[in-house]
């Protein structure tokens, strides 16, 4: 199970909000840092940050808490994949002790580039995937001792050599790159490296809190303020991710290419903007949509899966509910009605779309089925109080 750990700068240039510094991008702004776990990208944590602070400032700390939640979340093994600003032996050794997998992108900083290529070239394996390229791949392992304990750990490096460019254009000097990961795992040098490559993916989850969410320019001057507000929009996006991996992926869904996931601008598109009639009647509430709404059915399996949360969060103490089944002739319909036992007074009616719907201890939306078509061209959903 992959959990991504990655900084990204948001820009509030222009401002004089507190916490607001220059960022890595050459920009006024925050770095927030933010884990996702799982290929759908779940966010277990977003932290706001001071946009000067380096990424690895916290990280360790960080990295210890969302591992844990990550663990309460999931039974499979976590890998942890991180890019090279956590490259650290702080990082390695907090990672050895919580028991995960992890790869994390080595920094070279000051190494010998010439020397790496010698000793790769020498030692490793070396492929030549067309002429005046060479890519060598070598696994190094190193012993580290710390506070008494030692440590194995392992590190891929690939160098890759160019002397002719993709366009046949051969180069005055060769073309040099090294690289290098950090790991535990047992596995092939290159499928480490094709895993570490989906890390790229949590920059599409950056890029939906940015502008799906529009939290790139926070809205409060208090840096406190700013820290609540980021923690919401976690909560919102993963809300939002659940009803589009729940509504906007199956068969029913309105009609768009195969995806894993929808970018939750799409969910908002699709599911949060349908437009719908909301009907006071007969102390009920319905909610009337078009019968030519393509998303009626992406909305209506979405709610079938989260109104049996609704109903053990809002359900009454000591109260017996029943059920019963009601025929509307004219929908040719059936909906199911929450009542109350006869010791409890009924709840209080819905009379504005607006109101606080915490207040009223049953769930709010109830399906209508429609066993027929509907003659008057509209598909209602019942809504109870």
């Amino acid at each position: 199970m992959p959990l991504d750990v990655c900084v990204f700068p948001q820009d509030n240039s222009n401002t004089r909000k507190e916490g607001v510094s220059r960022t890595y991008h050459n920009y006024d702004g925050y770095a927030p840092i933010a884990a996702y776990l799982g290929l759908e990208g779940w966010c277990l944590e977003v932290e706001l940050r001071p946009g000067s602070q380096h990424s690895q400032k916290g990280a360790v700390e960080f990295l210890q808490r969302v591992i844990v939640q990550g663990k309460t979340l999931t039974e499979e093994k976590i890998l942890v994949r991180a890019d090279s600003a956590h490259d650290a032996l702080e990082t390695l050794i907090a990672l050895e002790k919580a028991e995960v997998c992890y790869i994390i992108k080595w920094n070279p900083r000051k190494n010998n580039v010439r020397e790496w290529r010698d000793r790769v070239f020498a030692q490793g394996e070396v492929v030549t995937p067309r002429p005046g390229k060479s890519i060598g791949t070598l696994v190094v392992e190193e012993s580290k001792e710390v506070n008494g304990a030692v440590y194995q750990l392992k590190r891929i490096v690939r160098v890759t050599e160019r002397t002719i460019d993709k366009h046949g254009q051969l180069l005055v000097a060769p073309e040099v790159i090294l690289e290098g990961w950090w790991t535990n795992l047992s596995l092939a040098p290159e499928m480490v490296i094709d895993l570490y490559r989906q890390h790229a993916t949590s920059e599409q989850f950056h890029s939906e809190f940015k502008t799906d969410l529009d939290l790139e320019r926070l809205p409060s001057g208090k840096f406190a303020t700013n820290s609540l507000i980021m923690a919401l929009g976690a909560f919102a996006y993963n809300i939002l991710r659940y009803i589009g991996q729940q509504g906007l992926l199956g068969s029913q869904a309105p009609l768009r290419h195969p995806a894993k996931r929808r970018r939750i601008k799409t969910v908002i598109q699709e599911l949060m903007y349908l437009a719908a009639r909301l009907i006071s009647k007969g102390r009920r509430l319905t909610l009337r949509f078009s019968r030519c709404c393509p998303a009626f059915v992406a909305f209506g399996t979405v709610y079938r899966k989260l109104i049996p949360a609704a109903r053990v969060k809002q359900c009454w103490k000591n109260s017996k509910i029943r059920q019963r089944t009601i025929l509307t002739p004219r929908k040719q319909g059936i909906i199911n009605e929450q009542s109350s036992s006869p010791r409890e007074p009924p709840p209080q009616a819905l009379t504005e779309p607006d109101v606080n719907v915490s207040a009223h201890p049953v769930p709010i939306i109830q399906p209508l089925h429609v066993r027929g078509a509907v003659s008057s061209g509209q598909t209602d959903m019942a809504v109870f109080a």
